[in-house]
This record gives C-alpha cells, sequence and structure tokens, in this order.
C-alpha cells in the first residue's frame, strides 16, 4: 500500500488497474514499490530532512534520483523536496542518493530560503 514519502518506478510489462496483483492507487497507474538499498537511503535522508528543518508528522518530504543529461551537470543527482504551510521547499544534491550524507543538507537556517515561489521554473517536481 502506498504511503506519504513511499517511492515508486513505473513496472516495465505491468497491468494497470483491479486484478493486476497490486494494491491501491500506485498500483492501479502500473507502479510498483523500490526495495533495497535506494529504499533504505530514501528513508534515511527523509529522516535527516525531518530533523534538520523540524518537520511535523503531516508535513510531506519527498526524495527522488534523478538522471541528468544537461552537460556539465552530475550523472545523477538527488532531488529532495517538502511541504510545510509556507509552501514547496525544494534543493537538489549532486550525487547519487545512495552516496547522500547528513552533512550534505543545507543548514536549518536556509529553510525559508528553499521556499519555490510561484511561477519560478523549476526543472523537477
Amino acid at each position: 500500500m502506498w504511503t506519504p514519502g513511499t517511492r515508486f518506478t513505473l513496472g516495465a510489462g505491468r497491468k494497470a488497474g483491479p486484478g493486476a496483483g497490486h494494491d491501491g492507487i500506485g498500483a492501479m497507474l502500473g507502479f510498483t514499490k523500490k526495495s533495497g538499498v535506494n529504499s533504505e537511503a530514501a528513508d534515511r535522508l527523509r529522516g535527516w530532512t525531518r530533523a534538520r528543518f523540524a518537520l511535523t508528522a503531516d508535513e510531506t518530504v519527498m526524495v527522488s534520483e534523478v538522471a541528468c543529461g544537461v552537460p556539465g551537470c552530475p550523472p545523477i543527482e538527488t532531488h529532495l523536496v517538502f511541504w510545510t504551510e509556507r509552501g514547496r521547499h525544494h534543493t537538489k544534491i549532486f550525487k547519487p542518493l545512495a552516496e547522500v550524507t547528513e552533512d550534505d543538507l543545507p543548514p536549518a537556517f536556509m529553510k525559508n530560503a528553499l521556499v519555490v515561489l510561484d511561477g519560478a521554473d523549476v526543472d523537477c517536481c
């Protein structure tokens, strides 16, 4: 079953909808839950983010690993997004999710600087 912060990926050759052998809306859309090292790393990063920015259990934290094909961009980067009453906060960490450490997070005092303003052109999320 899907829970906030769960990372899903499209499963090749999977049928969506009732009887497809999955549970929840993610299954209906043909998504499957990722497991293993990246799932553990994502959970760890979500925990560090909640602690660093004093987030409540009701505030959503999303972690994703994104391949970048733009020249000069790291081949794989980690995107961190969370929502508070102030809006959506967004930052990128220029390394694969499995290599991210707690020290890679922005300092707590930058929380408000991470808010994405309406109409801002952010190439993710």
